[in-house]
């Protein structure tokens, strides 16, 4: 496992780019979300998109804030990370199911997503325009021309653990 790899996903999270990840990287994202698809933070979907970021940040506390102080740094990322992609990279990707099904409601309001609502929402992330096109051509990988969540849970283990 290429540490270096893992460790240039760090940024990605760090959303507010404060040199750590915490819970409000999470709920920026989630707000970003909301902004860039126009859904109201009190609906339905904005409210499951809410809980899945929390989700999603104690899942992460959970594997990699060692020193428990509720905020996640580069090297606790990098070590954390790695542990769990050896033990189980998908079960590393699970960790953020909550979250993708929260963000996929949001950009598509059914269970699966059109191809550039993906793109969307992995540009409102941060995922630079050529990469996020790259990634959502091989995000359907039934080629039904839709991402599912379980597509869309897997490319995030690959995303994690196969060579760019």
């Amino acid at each position: 496992m290429d540490e270096r790899r893992i460790a240039t996903r760090f940024a990605g999270f760090d959303q507010d780019g404060n040199g750590y990840i915490d819970r409000e990287d999470f709920y920026v994202a989630a707000k970003a979300l909301l902004a860039e698809f126009g859904v109201p933070a009190r609906s339905e979907r904005g409210q499951a998109l809410f809980a899945g970021a929390e989700a999603f940040w104690q899942g992460m506390a959970g594997i990699a804030d060692v020193d428990g102080d509720q905020r996640v740094t580069r090297e606790e990322f990098v070590t954390g990370a790695v542990k769990r992609l050896r033990d189980n990279p998908e079960r590393f990707a699970e960790i953020a199911r909550p979250f993708l099904r929260g963000a996929m409601a949001v950009a598509g309001g059914a269970g699966d997503l059109a191809p550039a609502d993906a793109e969307r929402v992995l540009k409102v992330l941060g995922v630079e325009a050529g990469v996020a096109s790259a990634a959502v051509a091989v995000l359907d990988a039934d080629g039904d021309g839709r991402i599912s969540e379980d597509e869309a849970v897997g490319g995030f283990a690959r995303y994690f653990t196969v060579p760019e």
